[in-house]
C-alpha cells in the first residue's frame, strides 16, 4: 500500500468528520468557523497528496511522527466541537 493513503484516508476523515459536524449543528452559533477548520485542513492535506514535491516531504519520518499527532489532535478537536 502507499504510504501517502495514510495522508488521504486521515484528511478524508477530518474533511467528513467537518462536514458532518457541519449539519448536524445547523443553527449553533459559530458552527461554520469551527467546522470549517476541519474542512479546509482536510481538504489542503488531501490535495497536498498529489503534488509530486509535497509528496515526498510528506514521506520523512519526522514529518510522519508529527502529522500523526496533528491528526489525532484534529479528531479530538472534532469531537469536541
Amino acid at each position: 500500500m502507499n504510504m501517502l493513503n495514510n495522508y488521504r484516508f486521515g484528511s478524508y476523515a477530518l474533511l467528513a468528520m467537518g462536514l458532518i459536524n457541519l449539519r448536524y449543528q445547523t443553527g449553533s452559533e459559530g458552527n461554520l468557523s469551527t467546522s470549517s477548520v476541519l474542512i479546509t485542513i482536510g481538504g489542503v492535506v488531501f490535495i497536498l497528496t498529489f503534488i509530486p514535491k509535497v509528496s515526498s516531504i510528506l514521506l520523512k519520518g519526522p514529518i510522519k511522527k508529527l502529522s500523526l499527532v496533528l491528526l489525532v489532535a484534529l479528531i479530538i478537536y472534532g469531537i469536541l466541537i
